[in-house]
């Protein structure tokens, strides 16, 4: 290994390319897809602090991956809690929020777009999510609900703009909205600010940085940000036809914005989390109508633009290997968080790379030797083609164990030498 900083760049990207390409690559990475809290935790910052404070935030993830000898600059996951603070989202718990200053932030999940709303959602999606949906998911942006409409009416020319338009915009709860949006705007800049530094100063040391585009599979948009597990579960069976029409609906975004996040930033990966299409989710019927069809064309798209598609496959997937066996060969980093490893390597072995999945019931209350055993476990079994990268099942847990971590990169360098 060459230990000039452009040099070991190189030789990461590589290495993270060849896997992925299904090639056998020198050794076998430790590649943390997400590290949430980890990182600020083990250095004793309150969640909270880590919430807020983003130069102290990334100086701890810079720490962490040169402790634990990573081989990219981890990710970490977390918003500012002031872009969170500026819309008073309803969406998110925070620390120093609603939570204490050492919990961990709470997605809270809730029926955004109501069962009878469907029809006036897929009439007008935009004018519905401004109006409705906007005003429940942050308490400052309530004034959005008092456009009356048909607000392209009232802003589609200068003179409306300037009468109607600027008569609206003006109402106070319209002037909160729009502070608020400018408080935002505030806070992410600064977030960019910092997170910029931390990916060239992780650069100029050898460490590409993990991702930059997230995006989801269209029904996990549906059931995670407007209906709800209950409510989109439900529509399988209830409201089948509105629930195809607004997955629809979402797909295109879902390709679009991470297409050109990954542009803006030059960074090709794609984090693609996976809420709700594991085998305890839903049955194989409503998988196959409802979740894999757009999942697929969500994989390939990304692919035809030249980016890798991470997807974590959250939950139980042994029983959707045959499906997984569809997608293009050598182009899928894909994470796993419970799955039949054997299983795995006999239905899609020559399909895409195996990254993962160390429990985290091991990373947080085993022993560094129990770690290293698991390692070899996955180790043996992918050493011959070498198509493996090691992380806990879902990154790296908040309440994993310091050594632990550190057991898994000795694992590596004990056995994971091609």
């Amino acid at each position: 290994m060459n230990d000039q900083p452009g040099a070991l760049y190189a030789e990461r990207e590589q290495r993270f390319n060849d896997i992925v390409a299904l090639k056998k690559p020198d050794r076998i990475p430790v590649m943390p897809l997400v590290t949430h809290y980890f990182p600020t935790k083990i250095k004793g910052v309150s969640n909270r602090d880590a919430g807020y404070d983003n130069q102290l935030r990334y100086r701890c993830m810079k720490e962490a991956d040169l402790e634990f000898g990573w081989d990219w600059a981890a990710p970490n996951g977390l918003f500012p809690s002031q872009s969170m603070e500026a819309l008073d989202v309803k969406q998110v718990k925070w620390p120093g929020g609603d939570l204490s200053d050492d919990s961990p932030f709470q997605f809270n999940e809730d029926e955004y777009l109501r069962e009878d709303e469907y029809d006036a959602f897929l009439a007008d999606p935009n004018g519905f999510t401004m109006r409705a949906i906007l005003p429940r998911v942050a308490g400052k942006l309530a004034g959005l609900g008092q456009i009356p409409l048909p607000p392209t009416l009232w802003f589609s020319n200068a003179y409306n703009l300037m009468a109607a338009g600027g008569n609206i915009l003006s109402a106070p709860p319209l002037r909160i909205a729009l502070k608020a949006l400018l408080d935002l705007t505030d806070s992410v800049e600064a977030n960019n600010a910092a997170l910029g530094a931390h990916v060239g100063e992780m650069a100029a040391m050898g460490y590409p940085y993990g991702y930059a585009a997230v995006t989801s599979c269209a029904f996990d948009v549906v059931s995670d940000f407007f209906r709800g597990l209950r409510g989109g579960s439900l529509d399988i069976y209830r409201n089948p036809d509105k629930l195809l029409a607004t997955i629809e609906l979402m797909h295109p975004s879902c390709i679009g914005l991470s297409v050109a996040v990954a542009r803006i930033t030059g960074n090709p990966r794609v984090f693609i989390p996976m809420h709700r299409g594991a085998d305890g989710f839903m049955s194989e019927e409503a998988f196959e109508k409802f979740y894999w069809p757009t999942f697929k064309a969500l994989i390939e798209a990304l692919i035809a633009e030249g980016l890798t598609p991470m997807p974590l496959f959250e939950g139980g997937y042994t029983s959707r290997l045959k499906y997984l066996a569809e997608l293009p060969a050598g182009k899928i980093a894909a994470h796993f968080d419970h799955i039949d490893r054997k299983k795995f390597k006999e239905v899609c072995g020559d399909v895409m790379c195996f990254w993962g999945n160390v429990p985290a019931s091991l990373l947080c209350t085993g022993t560094p030797q129990q770690v290293k055993d698991d390692v070899k476990e996955l180790v043996d079994l992918f050493g011959d083609t070498g198509t493996l990268i090691i992380d806990g099942n879902q990154g790296i847990p908040d309440e994993a164990r310091p050594e632990n971590v550190l057991a898994m990169r000795e694992a590596v360098e004990e056995y994971g030498r091609l």
